[in-house]
């Protein structure tokens, strides 16, 4: 029998409303974002179980129920997998391109909104960019945000740094960047050949070689934080990622983080 569902916590003090961010875990096995501005609380993607993204979300201090919506980049379920349960179980709003919808693996969700790409909408104070990237999905997207005066990029997964991209991600203040494989990795790695030609072509996901020539293009003197993320299990290692992007910094990590699958990323302010 279904449990009922636990009280509703007090919400976490809103930080003066600045923008600030935090990971519920990133990687082939699931991803989530948290977005917040103090006044609005989204989640980009959700990629876990419901009970585990209550879990996940209970260790940032946050109940389902103060999400103001759930936002969809595109349908592959390790994005996906617990965005309709989420929304059925505590109400949360869903929004999506209509890309998304038509693929039917969504099911049924209360509170509906469509996402135009390139048309930016509002989450009460929060401004929220949807960028067109490429993708094997069906309408693929990621999301600029933007309040208080800061932006943040969230770009998890796309097969190569476009023009498009760069230029609509260009000034961002604090970035989440899919570091998905390192080719050699990916080239001698486990996956069967069309699944590698897939994660390599330009229309799967970023090398961690690709993450750094993005990053040369983006302004990196305004960037105070990136987070490295969607690091894939079997064709990457932090230890690479690290060694890759850290000499555009002239050396200095202290601006590099890694989203973990597991335990996602702690709360991030961008000041």
């Amino acid at each position: 029998m279904p449990q009922p569902p636990a009280a509703d916590p007090s919400p976490v003090a809103p930080l003066s409303g600045r923008l600030r961010f935090a990971s519920l875990g990133s990687g082939s096995k699931g991803n989530a974002t948290l977005v917040s501005d103090g006044e609005a609380w989204v989640l980009v993607d959700c990629g876990f179980s419901l009970r585990d993204t209550e879990r996940r979300l209970a260790r940032l201090d946050i109940h389902p129920r103060q999400l103001d919506a759930v936002l969809v980049t595109h349908e592959h379920g390790d994005h996906l997998r617990g965005v309709g349960p989420l929304a059925r179980r505590h109400g949360v709003p869903v929004y999506l391109t209509p890309g998304v919808w038509l693929s039917g693996r969504l099911g049924e969700v209360p509170k509906l909104h469509w996402i135009t790409p390139q048309s930016r909408f509002t989450i009460k104070g929060l401004v929220i960019d949807p960028i067109t990237v490429p993708h094997d999905a069906r309408e693929p997207i990621q999301f600029r945000f933007e309040a208080a005066g800061r932006r943040l990029g969230v770009l998890t997964d796309l097969g190569y740094p476009s023009d498009h991209v760069a230029e609509a991600f260009y000034g961002c203040d604090a970035l989440i960047l899919e570091c998905n494989h390192d080719p050699h990795l990916l080239h001698t790695g486990p996956y069967p050949p069309i699944l590698k030609r897939r994660v390599a072509s330009k229309w799967g996901h970023l090398a961690n070689g690709q993450a750094a020539a993005l990053l040369t293009r983006l302004g990196l003197d305004r960037l105070q934080r990136i987070v490295c993320s969607h690091l894939s299990e079997h064709n990457n290692r932090p230890e690479l990622v690290l060694e890759t992007l850290t000499p555009l910094l002239d050396g200095d990590a202290s601006r590099l983080t890694i989203a973990a699958q597991d335990h996602g990323l702690q709360w991030q302010t961008i000041v």
